[in-house]
């Protein structure tokens, strides 16, 4: 699996333990990361944009984010048309998203979860599959409000 990592310089010590992580247990993981190397001031939306455009081309599987709260990112991310991003507090959270929703950008706060909680997210994260089914329907509307899909026609409710 080719997995793209990114944080400004609030998420920075996180990302990295997560790239660390990741490579111990890599396996079969490829990792990229887009960056920020350093604690210098960065503009969260530029690092979402660049991971966000290489997962939706298809140049990874997975993308993980990390600033200070998961927030700016997630919305950044979210903008990219083929991008499902979301932000998790629990591994729940990241199970239910990749099983349902088949998010391929997972957002996470560094000031919000702690460091055993971030890594159980992660892992729950590249681990889950997408259930698709009757979930694959609903994707498919998603990807229609960015545009990334044709139209799906609305589901009459009963």
């Amino acid at each position: 699996m080719r997995i793209a990592l990114g944080s400004d310089h609030a998420g920075l010590a996180l990302k990295r333990a997560i790239v660390e992580h990741l490579g111990a247990s890599a396996g079969d993981h490829t990792l990229d990361d887009r960056g920020t190397h350093d604690a210098h001031s960065v503009d969260y939306p530029d690092i979402a944009a660049d991971l966000s455009r290489v997962v939706a081309s298809g140049g990874a599987d997975l993308g993980i984010l990390v600033c200070g709260t998961g927030i700016g990112m997630s919305m950044a991310a979210n903008r990219v048309p083929g991008v499902r991003a979301a932000l998790c507090t629990h591994s729940y959270l990241a199970r239910m998203t990749r099983a349902h929703n088949d998010a391929n950008v997972l957002c996470l706060g560094e000031r919000v979860v702690g460091l055993g909680v971030a890594l159980d997210i992660v892992d729950a994260f590249i681990t889950t599959p997408f259930e698709g089914g009757r979930h694959a329907r609903r994707v498919e509307k998603i990807n229609a409000l960015d545009g990334a899909a044709h139209a799906v026609e609305p589901t009459p409710r009963s």
